[in-house]
């Protein structure tokens, strides 16, 4: 990529005051073209952002295409997010992209040599960006923190590292350094630890019961150990110990005394996706759960239009402490670092086991 490119790819993220006109929302969008409802939709709600699911996802041109008249709708370079993680969570799969190895593969290799590991982890992110930027994306939701216990739900599983919160803790800020060094945003998940569930959260609520002590030393520490990270996803998990009624996401207790708290992090806090079946109501008593939380970014992720009008109407505009942490998000992205894709492909690739 010559410098102009860069230049251009950073003029895309610069702040724009049309933010402002923002509501606190990222939705997502049907198929692989917005239809002309989706578009009126979007032009007068004005979402914050967008995410793009397989559902959405063509060849490079569609790609490109979704993604630029989702910003025309709205009238800025708004952000447009993928949980592009490699393994099982890799939304833009070959031939359109390179096949990445899950997160515990990446594991393996730190198991066996940790400098390798952590450079698997910089290098995988790092093509990340390479690809996602060329689209236009503007984050990547990695890294996965989580860090599962024995006889967890297999919805985390492979997508952790490993087992040990220090670990993890490595691996993760290598991953979210590598999409840094590439122009990209990163978002930590699932804020505060997914890894204790015992259920799919997709499907029904999982409980987490151990004590303050365990959560803080196990599940919390790499959040802790990233709380300047400037975004980050929560979990739809019941911390018992916080608050035995309201999973992370709408529990204004484990908002306030855990996310803000003990892990001390005042980034951009976006929500899982709303139309998940852990959380209980409407999608407009979700959406309104949500944001009275604490939570700054309320996600609704499947496109289904009449769902999207019922959280809209319980979501409020972009304004104050939400407002600044979108806009220091969006300022933290830098230039490309300048190297070369083609030799971190081939180093990349050679750290890989071969089948």
């Amino acid at each position: 990529m010559n410098n102009g490119q860069e230049n251009r790819i950073f003029a895309v993220w610069l702040y724009d005051s049309s933010m402002t006109e923002s509501k606190a929302l990222i939705l997502g969008c049907s198929g692989l073209a917005l239809t002309p409802d989706e578009k009126a939709f979007y032009r007068e709600n004005r979402p914050w952002g967008f995410i793009l699911f397989g559902r959405n996802i063509g060849d490079a041109a569609q790609i490109t295409d979704l993604i630029a008249s989702m910003r025309d709708c709205v009238g800025w370079n708004a952000p447009v997010l993928i949980d592009q993680e490699g393994g099982r969570v890799q939304r833009i799969k070959p031939p359109t992209l390179q096949a990445y190895p899950s997160a515990q593969v990446l594991g393996d290799i730190y198991r066996q040599d940790r400098e390798k590991g952590l450079r698997a982890a910089w290098l995988m992110s790092r093509l990340h960006a390479f690809d996602l930027t060329r689209f236009g994306f503007t984050m990547d939701c990695l890294p996965v923190l989580d860090v599962p216990i024995e006889g967890a739900s297999n919805v985390i599983g492979n997508r952790a590292y490993g087992h040990d919160p220090a670990m993890v803790t490595e691996m993760g800020k290598a991953a979210s350094e590598g999409l840094k060094a590439g122009g990209m945003l990163s978002c930590m998940k699932h804020m505060p630890g997914h890894g204790r569930g015992m259920a799919d959260s997709h499907h029904e609520l999982p409980v987490v019961s151990a004590s303050r002590e365990e959560l803080e030393a196990h599940d919390f520490a790499p959040f802790r150990a990233l709380k300047d990270e400037v975004c980050g996803m929560s979990c739809h998990v019941v911390f018992s110990a916080y608050d035995a009624e309201n999973p992370a996401t709408t529990s204004e207790t484990v908002i306030r005394e855990v996310i803000r708290g003990h892990i001390g992090f005042d980034g951009l806090l976006i929500s899982d996706d709303s139309s998940m079946n852990a959380l209980k109501g409407t999608l407009g008593e979700r959406a309104r759960a949500i944001a009275a939380s604490g939570i700054d970014i309320v996600l609704h992720c499947n496109g289904v239009m009449e769902e999207m009008k019922a959280v809209v109407a319980e979501v409020n505009p972009l304004t104050g402490k939400t407002a600044e942490r979108a806009e220091r998000a969006l300022a933290s992205i830098r230039p490309a670092d300048g190297a070369s894709e083609e030799a971190l492909r081939a180093e990349f690739n050679a750290l890989l086991p071969t089948a």
